[in-house]
């Protein structure tokens, strides 16, 4: 790779965790009227999937964990319980995106992609509260939370495909 192409992709990668930690802040202050708790929109993903299709897992993993650190710290929830929520949610969900897309961007669409990120995210925030509070009864909101899933992570997809379409990195 030259070193314009390295510095380009370094610029890009340090917009895609500014605007992923803008979006955190943006979406933990917009009221949701859910009666789920943790209900989020997942508006972080969006650079999360943006930067798998563009640069590849491994940089939307570093993305994603510099967003769930940065964004934990400026909120001050830094190593607290929904610190660890968000880490490990952002990093599963960033992790099945990327081996999705690698493996099966032929069978599944962005969309598809960012819905099953969705899914992931919420599943392994319920097994990391479950653990973390040693009480399974937090899978009584999977059903829930998948309800919201769907819609999200077919938005995500939708806004993900237009950054992709207009992008001028490649």
């Amino acid at each position: 790779m030259t070193s314009r192409r390295k510095i380009r992709e370094m610029i890009y990668l340090g917009l895609m965790i500014g605007i992923a930690i803008s979006l955190n802040i943006f979406e933990s202050i917009i009221p949701i009227p859910t009666p789920v708790p943790g209900a989020k929109l997942g508006l972080a993903n969006i650079a999360a999937l943006f930067v798998i299709v563009q640069f590849g897992p491994r940089e939307a993993v570093i993305v994603s964990v510099i967003r769930t650190f940065l964004g934990s710290l400026f909120s001050g929830t830094l190593f607290a319980p929904t610190f660890f929520l968000s880490f490990f949610g952002g990093l599963m969900s960033t992790l099945v995106m990327g081996l999705a897309y690698r493996l099966f961007k032929k069978h599944f669409s962005i969309i598809g992609i960012s819905i099953l990120g969705s899914i992931t995210h919420n599943l392994t925030q319920l097994t990391v509260a479950s653990v973390m509070f040693s009480n399974i009864g937090f899978f009584y909101l999977l059903p829930y939370l998948l309800f919201f899933a769907l819609p999200t992570g077919f938005f995500v997809g939708i806004v993900t495909n237009l950054m992709i379409k207009h992008s001028t990195f490649n």
